[in-house]
């Protein structure tokens, strides 16, 4: 069996198999061990520019980080961005290459797996171990004919399996046995062990059950993970659970909403504005009530005309005009700021069906989606304050201006988006706004805000939660069994 790798699987999506490789990540790399993240398939909307040029799910970027590495498109090969219920956009090794529905994805997957096994082979001789990430699960039966993601993977590098449950969920028992059960007999031979993730409460009462569980399958308990409260860990691609988020209490704060878009990107460009002691921020859902607010934030998309038709089904256009009219801010990110304006094109139907949509002419420009998406890192200074900001481009879309407005960002390539006349309402398509410290209290001044305290650092706030997972790993894993499936012992000292 492969000793270079070790393959965390998990019973249902959100199990904790990113977390869990995140944290083996930061522990591998703590022992001077050279450790790469791998994610063969990926489907999510969180994405990031990786050092060299390409897009790649943001979770694996965290692992990356983790790893103390810089994202690579090897990392995670194929990423599958859906853009309706039915169809994706298809990413190989960091580039997009087509738009794809379920059926045709199924007959293009041994182009993908080839993909898959490319990199993972580049990345086997440049590091000495690699953790990688499975998929929902593996027990997922209308899905694991010519499977890249869990057992088709591990299958054909021939690795270990670790399988992680959320006992926080419920029913953990009949998650790992019938998980099991389902997988063939060498499938089943592949799973090393059990990880329990989330447990609350007493460990003693969970005693007699992973004594049962370790009897009925055969397979060892390698751990219990406690569920770790305020915990920090961007989202690889569903929402953020509220709860997760203390809301400020001191009446010095500023009242933040986003649309909840159907297909909103980058969702993960919002944490440090959730992490900032005053700001009370809340993504706002289908039918609901939309709360009066300080700031309104229009958020990246991967369907700009299907969710700005959303929107004015849910009267957000309404909504946002009000909200303007007695002096509100608003901003717009990538999607959101294209909607602003008079028209958005897509001739060649890379979002839906080929045609145009009218904006909601905030601004006197128009985009047009082209097939060649703009992918890039940059850094430079907000035009309207001289802050330094930081962050990414992930685009199609080629805006025009028909007047001149101040530019949102100076970048090193040239001006990015517009500030309205009036300096209500900024945009632009530069993700990641808020991470840079400078750059958020600027922003959150300009929306408003009196005397901004000092946030933490988000880099160094998503070290520290790195840093507490690897440390739940020595607490609470049986870390020789680890060692021994990584055969660490084999490596040079």
């Amino acid at each position: 069996m492969n000793t270079h790798t070790l393959m965390i699987q998990g019973t249902t999506s959100d199990a904790g198999k990113s977390m869990l490789v995140t944290a083996l990540c930061r522990w591998l790399s703590r022992q001077n061990i050279s450790v790469a993240p791998f994610k063969p398939q990926n489907m999510a909307l969180n994405s990031v520019v990786s050092a060299n040029g390409g897009e790649i799910s943001r979770a694996q970027a965290v692992q990356a980080f983790a790893a103390g590495l810089a994202p690579h498109t090897d990392m995670n090969p194929v990423l599958l961005k859906p853009n309706t219920d039915k169809n994706a956009q298809v990413i190989i090794h960091g580039r997009a290459v087509e738009n794809m529905n379920a059926h045709g994805y199924h007959h293009y997957k041994s182009i993908a797996m080839k993909a898959v096994l490319e990199s993972y082979s580049r990345l086997s001789t440049q590091y000495a171990r690699i953790v990688v990430e499975g998929a929902g699960s593996p027990a997922e039966i209308n899905l694991r004919d010519n499977d890249i993601a869990n057992m088709g993977f591990a299958e054909a590098v021939d690795c270990p399996v670790i399988l992680i449950a959320d006992i926080d969920r419920g029913g953990i028992f009949a998650h790992l046995v019938g998980t099991l059960a389902l997988l063939s007999k060498s499938e089943q031979a592949r799973i090393k062990g059990f990880v329990i993730n989330r447990f609350r409460g007493d460990i003693a009462l969970l005693k007699s059950g992973l004594d049962w569980l370790e009897a009925h399958t055969g397979k060892p308990v390698l751990g219990v993970l406690p569920y770790l409260q305020g915990l920090h860990l961007e989202a690889e691609d569903a929402l953020p659970n509220p709860s997760d988020f203390a809301a400020p209490t001191g009446h010095d704060c500023l009242q933040v909403i986003v649309p909840a878009l159907p297909r909103i990107s980058n969702h993960t460009d919002f944490d440090p504005l959730r992490l900032h002691p005053q700001v009370d921020f809340r993504f706002i859902g289908p039918d609901e009530t939309i709360p009066s607010a300080d700031l309104i934030i229009l958020p990246g998309s991967k369907s700009v005309r299907a969710d700005l038709d959303w929107l004015r089904q849910q009267g957000w256009e309404t909504a946002i005009r009000r909200h303007l009219r007695y002096s509100g801010k608003l901003i717009a990110i990538c999607g959101g700021f294209q909607m602003l304006g008079k028209a958005i094109h897509d001739p060649e139907g890379l979002e839906g069906k080929p045609g145009s949509a009218e904006g909601m002419a905030f601004f006197d420009m128009q985009t047009t989606l082209q097939p060649e998406k703009l992918l890039r890192n940059v850094s430079g200074t907000l035009a309207n304050a001289e802050a330094t900001v930081t962050g990414y481009e992930i685009h199609n879309g080629v805006t025009t201006f028909d007047k001149q407005y101040q530019p949102m960002a100076n970048l090193p390539n040239g001006a990015d988006g517009a500030i309205s006349d009036d300096n209500q309402i900024m945009g632009g398509y530069l993700h990641g706004l808020f991470e840079s410290i400078e750059a958020c209290s600027a922003l959150l001044t300009w929306a408003g805000l009196d005397c901004v305290a000092q946030a933490s650092d988000y880099n160094t706030v998503r070290d520290t939660a790195i840093n507490r997972l690897a440390d739940n790993v020595d607490q609470h894993l049986d870390t020789s069994r680890l060692s021994q499936l990584l055969h660490l012992n084999d490596l040079p000292t």
